[in-house]
């Protein structure tokens, strides 16, 4: 198997077009920057990605642009959002074969299933995917709970060995899971880096946040792990505002979307139903957040119509 999930891993947007269409120069711009920030990792499919609104021939896309730039570089994470096993060992099977080194698998959550449905269903997927295995554990989307006694009985599977816990409060669960997990079963945190600071102190080994300020909170981890936790604390503190904002329900997509189109990473800032535009005045918010905290332009070559044969 390849490498862990550790560190900071992205949770890439997917850029599109005006029109809607896929803009795969930007999805590749916006993965090289990433790397030059510090990424340790990337990842595709998630929910900062859209991935509920991405074809079949989307994902197929947007892994191999992702994939080819990293080169293997960092390890690349697919996520897998699906309805049963049966679509989830499809999706796994696909992502595997388009050079994902990892899957973050959420639970069915249509039909929700009970404790030892989740218990098989994780079994499956470890059994066959061949590549590191992450449990999301995000209850206040799929309404699918996961105690931490559950996520324990995850830590024993083949195959399946970390958990991205998003279920708040996400510091003291996260204190639990290492705990009483079995020894190599990892914990991460998401919720766009909510809580940061506080689940490091309580034993995450990474974060997976969105992906417009990767360069800001590189420092933050490097501070944290040097033991430098006043600096920290101040650059994190500062960000604050910009994360709170990327994290309203509907408009998250379109504010992270935004963040990249100002800071010259993707093109447009175009989303795909049922995600939203920003309507005026929540962009002149936006405005006044970022003006506050005047992160760096990427210094990438965005152009204004792309060159002919540029993949889109």
């Amino acid at each position: 198997m390849s490498r862990p999930v550790r560190g900071l891993v992205p949770v890439l947007a997917t850029p599109f077009a005006a029109d809607g269409s896929l803009d795969r120069g930007s999805l590749r711009r916006l993965t090289e920057w990433q790397l030059g920030a510090g990424a340790d990792g990337v990842a595709v499919f998630g929910m900062a990605s859209e991935g509920f609104a991405l074809t079949a021939a989307d994902r197929a896309a947007v892994l191999a642009d992702v994939t080819a730039v990293t080169a293997g570089a960092v390890p690349v994470v697919a996520g897998v959002s699906p309805t049963s096993l049966a679509t989830a060992l499809e999706q796994t099977e696909q992502a595997v074969a388009g050079g994902a080194d990892a899957l973050m698998v959420l639970p069915p959550y249509l039909a929700k299933p009970n404790a030892q449905q989740l218990v098989d269903f994780y079994g499956a997927i470890g059994e066959r995917a061949g590549v590191h295995v992450m449990v999301q554990d995000a209850a206040g989307v799929t309404g699918v709970p996961m105690p931490v006694s559950l996520i324990t009985e995850f830590g024993k599977l083949a195959g399946v060995d970390s958990v991205k816990v998003e279920a708040a409060p996400t510091a003291p669960k996260i204190d639990a899971v290492v705990a009483a997990a079995p020894e190599g079963f990892e914990v991460l945190g998401g919720q766009n880096a909510f809580f940061l600071l506080e689940e490091l102190a309580a034993g995450a080994v990474g974060t997976m946040p969105a992906c417009e300020f990767t360069d800001v909170l590189r420092g933050v981890l490097d501070d944290w792990t040097a033991g430098r936790t006043a600096a920290a604390h101040a650059t994190y503190e500062r960000l604050l505002p910009l994360i709170r904002f990327g994290m309203q329900p509907g408009l998250a997509w379109a504010v992270h979307k935004e963040v990249l189109v100002r800071r010259g990473i993707i093109e447009d800032a175009a989303v795909r139903m049922p995600a939203r535009e920003l309507p005026e005045a929540v962009r002149g918010q936006l405005d006044g957040v970022l003006e506050r905290l005047a992160l760096p332009a990427a210094g990438l070559s965005v152009p204004s119509a792309r060159a002919e044969g540029e993949p889109r």
